[in-house]
């Protein structure tokens, strides 16, 4: 998709309202076009003859053009209004549409900025209907004033004719350049927002390592470029405005110059003057209306390609079409699988089994998730769930079989039993075992955004007992420990035995606690598994063993 066909699909999905809109809107600018017109006949008709019953016709027919002005301006604006309004939220849900979809997406933007996207290019990137009613309205004052000015005076017609297209032609020419700037200006913005989002992320760390003067000192580096951006977008918005407003007075200047002279010659009467002098100044607004036109659309085609460089990212995993599984197969199963610093990694899960692996590397932890929850588009070998080819899956029986709970736990404002997603009978001995008893009490507690309030074992913990709480086929934790001490490390890990009883249960993990309840344990050195047994035999007999895991 590209931000042209974007655009057009916005005024697509809103016809039905935009045509209303623009017939209410060109309405208006008629009506506009016609009050100097009307008021040469008023002169003509009524104040020169010096007769009450034309002026009284004259005074009813300006009541009625202005109640028309008025409602039509209204109702035409509130239809583009809400087209603007529907057409922006319809973007935002399809950029998070996008951002959400488990196969990913290989725009290679970072959080800020894909926020950035979803809420300020997907507002600007509606308002193209702003501009396409706005021009057909203004086009719409444009001609009946030129008709205007044919039937006053065939020249003074034709003058405003060739001279309006020209100077239209003048301002488009600025354009494309508003176009770049206004693009530089946004991506500008939305690295600055994703450097902010970031920072804010890792306040906590800065403070740690003493890193915040620096992350301060990024940051204004930043803001400064996005403000040089912008002020480049704004001068040539300000250059733009100077040439339509300067051309405009020039043509007005001319018509009503010529439009004076006919007037001194007896050519045109006092009445068609000034229907001559007011539609020149009225073919002033309706001017500068498409040059607002063209910059709001030049911002709207800015914004369009942002977003449709989201919308038609290519997926970083293909999703197959398959559903079933087979229940006498392997839930999972890595065959000479290599993928980053995984090297010929063969790996069985059964139903029911617990397995821990040990790293010594943590790269090979993150290939190994990658690997076995289906967001690795590069490996070489074969990942089977059930039987199946992992990438002749549907996407969502992959999500579904498969379920990986992270250490660094996302949590998002409400309550703690929000967050949990499911209430169910076994909440509390869920909660128990992931060692989370201590929050049973506060589970309609409010929670801000990533659960501030919490301390990083308990936003862990929470995130565990949320993941026991789904009963995925399989489950794969990734150090679920990390932040709460040995004490009850240890009863998360007789928790988590005890509650995926029967189901299986993959754990990178060097924790002692958690791999001796494991069935078996698998340690990855290199990128390759050198030992499979037991916690407590690898622990008496791998020096290499011991040194990872013992504390």
């Amino acid at each position: 998709m590209r931000s042209g066909e974007l655009l057009r699909r916005a005024v697509r999905r809103h016809r039905g309202r935009m045509v209303a809109g623009v017939l209410f809107m060109s309405l208006h600018q008629a009506s506009e076009a016609a009050v100097p017109v009307a008021i040469g006949i008023f002169v003509d008709r009524a104040v020169s003859s010096g007769d009450i019953q034309p002026l009284l016709w004259c005074v009813l027919m300006m009541v009625v053009l202005f109640a028309v002005l008025s409602n039509a301006w209204k109702i035409g604006a509130r239809q583009v209004v809400r087209a603007i309004e529907y057409e922006t939220h319809l973007l935002r849900l399809e950029i998070a549409q996008r951002v959400l979809d488990p196969r990913g997406q290989r725009t290679g933007l970072r959080a800020g900025e894909l926020l950035s996207i979803a809420t300020s290019d997907a507002e600007k990137a509606a308002v193209v209907m702003r501009a396409v009613a706005i021009g057909f309205a203004t086009s719409t004052a444009l001609i009946v004033s030129s008709v205007s000015l044919l039937v006053v005076d065939v020249p003074l017609g034709l003058g405003v004719l060739i001279g309006v297209p020209l100077l239209v032609l003048g301002i488009q020419a600025l354009s494309p350049l508003l176009t770049r700037r206004t693009s530089s200006q946004q991506e500008a913005v939305a690295q600055t927002t994703a450097l902010a989002t970031d920072l804010v992320g890792g306040l906590r760390t800065l403070r740690g390592i003493g890193a915040q003067h620096n992350a301060a000192e990024r940051y204004r580096r930043s803001s400064q470029a996005t403000l040089r951006a912008t002020l480049r977008a704004a001068s040539t918005n300000g250059l733009q405005d100077g040439v339509t407003t300067a051309l405009s007075g020039l043509l007005l200047a001319a018509v009503a110059g010529v439009a004076g002279w006919f007037a001194l010659n007896g050519r045109i009467t006092i009445g068609e003057l000034i229907t001559v002098v007011g539609l020149a100044q009225f073919v002033a607004e309706p001017v500068g209306g498409l040059g607002w036109a063209s910059q709001i659309y030049a911002m709207a085609k800015a914004s369009a390609a942002r977003l449709a460089g989201v919308l038609s990212a290519e997926p970083l995993v293909v999703s197959g079409t398959r559903t079933a599984l087979d229940p006498t197969k392997p839930l999972l199963e890595l065959n000479g699988v290599s993928y980053k610093t995984l090297s010929a990694t063969d790996l069985t899960l059964k139903t029911g089994e617990s397995v821990g692996v040990l790293c010594y590397d943590p790269r090979d932890a993150d290939a190994l998730l990658a690997v076995v929850t289906g967001r690795a588009p590069d490996l070489t070998g074969t990942v089977r769930i059930g039987g199946t080819a992992i990438d002749e899956l549907d996407i969502d029986v992959v999500r579904g079989t498969v379920l990986l709970e992270q250490h660094d736990t996302d949590l998002f404002e409400g309550t703690l039993r929000s967050n949990l997603l499911v209430d169910s009978p076994s909440l509390d001995r869920v909660m128990t075992a992931a060692g989370a008893a201590d929050l049973i009490d506060e589970l309609d507690r409010p929670l801000a955004d990533q659960g501030q309030a919490l301390s990083g074992g308990q936003r862990q913990r929470l995130g565990l007992a949320r993941a026991l709480l789904a009963e995925p086929p399989v489950l794969v934790l990734h150090d679920p420990g990390t932040a709460v001490d040995a004490v009850t490390e240890e009863l998360l890990a007789e928790g988590l035995a005890d509650v995926r009883a029967g189901l299986t249960t993959l754990v990178l993990t060097s924790s002692p606690a958690l791999l001796g309840k494991m069935d078996r344990v698998v340690v990855v050195a290199d990128g390759v598994i050198v030992a499979e047994g037991l916690h407590a035999e690898l622990a008496a007999a791998d020096a290499a063993y011991q040194e990872a895991v013992l504390r």
